[in-house]
């Protein structure tokens, strides 16, 4: 069942966000219409406009409020570890977490995220995933610095990145289409671990 956004008391903007959240991750981006969306959130397209500039800035403020959720959560709870392998662990755990009790956010990072678009752009890049990225990378790369990492940390962060997202979106795939994908979330997370753990010096 469609969530509908919060009361008419919410600034506009936020209704906007929520509603094309909604949207975007029930029809896709591409048949969602910003009418539609203003429908949803009970405001108008010029205030889409104004706050947002266009739909393709509508869906960037998504990923990008959802990146500010996740990157303040993953700082807080891996600056006070001295073992840089439990900070990744532990950042890799809170997003399968955080991406797990958000089916339209997931559905949105997956289906929708980094896909290459008509105008050649890739949405997914907005401030708050290139900090994530940072945070990901300065964890690598104090393994690098230790020795305790046999790959280069770029290649290892695009490798788990990228399996995650793969074996994430087959799930999707799997409840939408039937497509094969007959494992849980806790064998992503394993998964992911073991191929975390593959690539470091015992």
């Amino acid at each position: 069942m469609r969530n509908q956004p919060t009361g008419l008391l919410t600034p506009s903007r936020e209704r906007i966000r929520e509603a094309a959240k909604v949207l975007f991750a029930e029809r896709g981006y591409e048949l969602t219409s910003t009418a539609t969306i203003c429908r949803l959130a009970g405001t108008s397209e010029s205030q889409l406009i104004k706050h947002f500039g266009s739909k393709q800035g509508v869906l960037e403020a998504v990923f990008q409020y959802a990146w500010e959720q996740i990157n303040p959560a993953v700082r807080l709870a891996t600056e006070s570890m001295s073992s840089a392998r439990q900070k990744f662990q532990v950042l890799i755990d809170m997003v399968l977490t955080f991406l797990g009790k958000d089916e339209q956010l997931r559905k949105l990072f997956l289906l929708e995220g980094r896909r290459i678009r008509n105008d050649g752009k890739q949405v997914v890049l907005v401030p708050g995933f290139l900090e994530f990225v940072k945070i990901v990378d300065g964890i690598l790369q104090e393994l690098a610095e230790r020795g305790e990492l046999g790959v280069p940390p770029h290649a290892l962060r695009s490798a788990l990145m990228g399996a995650i997202e793969g074996m994430m979106r087959d799930k999707i795939l799997s409840h939408s289409m039937g497509f094969p994908a007959d494992f849980a979330d806790a064998e992503v997370r394993s998964l992911c671990f073991a191929f975390f753990n593959a690539s470091l010096r015992q």
